[in-house]
């Protein structure tokens, strides 16, 4: 159980570029790196593209004004000098500017936590790998569900055989809060999601799909897709080429079977992610609405629900266990459980220590490469008129 107590030696200098007033995803990153003091400091910020907007920010959240830069270069230049300079930056910006600013900060010596999708293309994911393996720094993706311990609980009962042979893999990422075109028109951080300038190749299958094609991968570690067939739609037409609704065929190479369908237009949803295994003797799923809960039905017995904290459980779910059984637990503590694992990962970079980082289940830059390869063989086979294509992987060096 975890309760605060430090898994490094002090607090890793903290920055982050983008996060701000605006932000929709800035306030998660704080809660979650700051839950447990002993893990991360938030000391400086380029929060904003509106320097002064930014530095208000910044003041009130408790950074030094001198600290609140005006933009991330100018923030890893000045910090670079300083012996109390920043160690760690996170990026929570529109998808079309990770790459460049997770190459700068690695280039400033810097570990880095970034947003999904990590970037437009595997052949830039590659090349930040090679740059972090170059610099022995860590690149972390904020999958910020995949830090709900129940997870785990799915991953370490298909491992021990509870449910048999997976047959079936049922993914839904679901809401309804894009059904129509309003806050394509109002919202800032909703008008470059449906920018391919600025979004990238998709909107829902890299904004959505990508937290429960990885959180799949961390339940089922050695499950593979052999290939997929990809059928996206734009309801809103204004919003062609990206999608706001697709679904998604797989086989997979052991003979399963699986779907995923993710939307913003599944009108009047207002939780509608779920992951749902299927196996030869029993079946597990898993509801964002209901994280502490798990459903576990074994042919022919009566259904039982699994409560998150109580000791059946296997001890990798519990592990990550903050509250207590009765206490309900969610989102902000599912950022905490990654933001922790970051803070060990880089701890344990730093001191070289490989065995920490081998046995570490974080998303890694290995994470977000997958969710890049996700992308771009779903746009392939939607693009090639809904086909089925072979599923193109590179041989992983590191297993999730």
């Amino acid at each position: 159980m975890l309760n605060g107590e430090r898994k490094i030696v002090r607090p890793l200098r903290w920055a982050m570029v983008g996060g701000g007033r605006l932000s929709q995803v800035g306030y998660k990153h704080r809660t979650g790196a700051l839950r447990d003091n002993t893990a991360f400091q938030l000391v400086a910020g380029a929060f904003d593209i509106d320097p002064e907007r930014g530095k208000d920010f910044g003041v009130n959240i408790g950074v030094e004004e001198s600290r609140c830069y005006s933009d991330y270069k100018t923030m890893f230049n000045e910090e670079k000098k300083r012996e109390d300079g920043i160690e760690v930056v996170s990026i929570a910006t529109p998808n079309g500017t990770h790459h460049e600013i997770c190459k700068a900060a690695l280039e400033a010596g810097l570990h880095v936590v970034c947003e999904k999708p990590l970037f437009f293309t595997t052949e830039e994911v590659i090349e930040i790998k090679q740059l972090a393996e170059e610099k022995e720094k860590i690149v972390g993706v904020t999958y910020g569900f995949s830090g709900n311990q129940m997870l785990l609980q799915m991953r370490a009962m298909i491992e021990k055989g509870d449910i048999g042979d997976i047959r079936m893999v049922e993914l839904q990422y679901t809401h309804g809060f894009s059904a129509t075109d309003e806050a394509d028109k109002y919202s800032a951080a909703q008008k470059w999601r449906v920018d391919p300038k600025i979004a990238g190749p998709s909107f829902v299958l890299g904004d959505l799909s990508t937290h429960t094609y990885y959180m799949s991968q961390l339940i089922m570690p050695d499950l593979k897709i052999s290939k997929l067939l990809c059928d996206r739609q734009s309801f809103i037409e204004s919003r062609a080429p990206l999608e706001d609704n697709a679904y998604v065929l797989m086989h997979f190479e052991n003979g399963a079977v699986g779907r995923m369908w993710t939307s913003s237009v599944n009108a009047g949803c207002m939780d509608g992610h779920r992951i749902r295994i299927v196996g030869s003797k029993a079946s597990l799923e898993w509801w964002d609405s209901k994280p502490g809960e798990l459903s576990y039905e074994i042919q022919g017995k009566p259904a039982q629900t699994l409560i998150r904290a109580m000791p059946y459980l296997d001890e990798s779910c519990n592990a990550d266990e903050r509250l207590g059984a009765l206490h309900v637990e969610g989102l902000s503590d599912s950022w905490a459980n990654i933001y922790l694992k970051f803070a060990i990962a880089i701890d344990a970079k730093d001191r070289g220590d490989q065995e920490t980082l081998d046995n570490l289940v974080y998303p890694d830059i290995n994470a977000g490469l997958e969710g890049v390869r996700w992308i771009e063989n779903c746009v392939r086979s939607a693009d090639q008129g809904s086909v089925w294509v072979d599923f193109e992987y590179e041989q992983k060096t590191h297993l999730l």
